[in-house]
C-alpha cells in the first residue's frame, strides 16, 4: 500500500515538474481609442496563440505605462513614435523610419519588426476629374500643382497631418467635422484635395487617394509593437514578430469597419487571427 501511495507521489511531482504554470498576464496597453485597442487585441491574441496569458490594459499613456512597467507591450506607428521621440526627423520610407524609431527608444524598450504591408499614414483623397487634369494619381502630382491648392481634414486628426509635401508647402487646412462633410465639400469643387488615411474605410470608391510612391514625400505608418526589453522570452517576442508578416492594410481596414459598426475590439481580433494563424 505504502509502495503505490510513494509511487502515485512520484507520477504527481514528475506531471507537475513537466508542466510549468504559466506566467503572469501579459499587459498590453493603449489608449480608448478604437484603432489602437483593437492593435492591442491583435498584439494580445498573438501572445495567447503562442500560449501566452495575456490581456488589453486601456491607459491614458501606453509609453508612460511601458516606461514605468504598467504594461509590457505597446502597438504603435513607426512615424508617430519616431515624432514623439526624435521630433523634426525628415526621413520618410518605411525602412528608414524603423531604423531611426530604433535608434532613439528610450534605455530599456525595444521594438518588435514592423508590418511591412500594413500601414495607416495620411493620405490625400481627389476628385477623379482633378485626378484626370492632372494627369497622373500619384501624390507628386499635387506637389506639381501646389499653387492654390484649397486642402480639407476632419478636425481631430489635423493634429497629426503633414504641412509639407515634397516641394509643397500646403495651405493651412479648412477643417471638417467628419469625412462625409469633407468628402461632400470635395465633391462640389470646394476643396482641391482631403486628408484621410491608408487604412481608411470609409473613401467613397468614386474618389481617388493619391499613391505615395518611392521615394515617399509622407512619413511612414507602418504598425509596431514596442515591448520592455529582457521581459519578454523568445516566444513572447516570436509572437510579436510573427503578427508583422501576416497582417495587410486591407485586412487592417476590414477590421477597423467591424470594430465601427459596434464589434468588440478583442472578438474582431481573434477571429483574424483564427483565419490567419500564426507560425505557418
Amino acid at each position: 500500500m505504502f509502495r503505490r501511495l510513494l509511487v502515485g507521489l512520484l507520477a504527481l511531482v514528475v506531471v507537475a515538474c513537466g508542466s510549468p504554470a504559466p506566467g503572469p498576464s501579459l499587459a498590453v496597453g493603449a489608449t480608448s481609442d478604437q484603432e489602437m485597442t483593437l492593435l492591442a487585441h491583435l498584439y494580445a491574441a498573438a501572445l495567447r496563440s503562442y500560449g501566452s496569458a495575456a490581456h488589453v490594459q486601456i491607459v491614458e499613456n501606453p509609453l508612460a505605462a511601458l516606461d514605468s512597467g504598467e504594461v509590457s507591450v505597446v502597438p504603435g506607428f513607426t512615424g508617430r513614435l519616431l515624432q514623439e521621440f526624435a521630433p523634426g526627423a525628415t526621413v520618410r520610407s518605411d525602412t528608414q523610419v524603423y531604423r531611426a524609431m530604433v535608434g532613439v527608444l528610450p534605455e530599456g524598450i525595444a521594438a518588435g519588426d514592423y508590418t511591412t504591408s500594413a500601414d495607416d499614414k495620411p493620405a490625400l483623397v481627389v476628385t477623379d476629374a482633378t485626378a484626370a487634369a492632372w494627369g497622373s494619381r500619384d501624390l507628386t502630382a499635387l506637389v506639381s500643382h501646389c499653387a492654390g491648392l484649397r486642402v480639407g481634414a476632419v478636425s481631430s486628426a489635423r493634429a497629426l497631418l503633414p504641412t509639407v509635401v515634397g516641394s509643397c508647402t500646403l495651405p493651412p487646412v479648412r477643417e471638417f467635422p467628419d469625412q462625409k462633410t469633407m468628402f461632400e465639400a470635395l465633391r462640389a469643387g470646394d476643396i482641391t484635395a482631403g486628408w484621410t488615411g491608408t487604412a481608411d474605410a470609409g473613401i467613397p470608391s468614386e474618389l481617388v487617394v493619391l499613391a505615395d510612391r518611392k521615394p515617399a514625400l509622407v512619413l511612414a505608418e507602418n504598425i509596431v509593437p514596442l515591448y520592455r526589453r529582457n521581459e519578454l522570452n523568445t516566444q513572447q517576442v516570436r509572437a510579436l514578430n510573427e503578427l508583422a508578416g501576416v497582417l495587410d492594410t486591407g485586412s487592417l481596414v476590414d477590421m477597423r469597419q467591424h470594430v465601427a459598426e459596434g464589434r468588440d475590439p478583442r472578438s474582431v481580433a481573434e477571429d483574424w487571427l483564427s483565419a490567419h494563424p500564426l507560425g505557418r
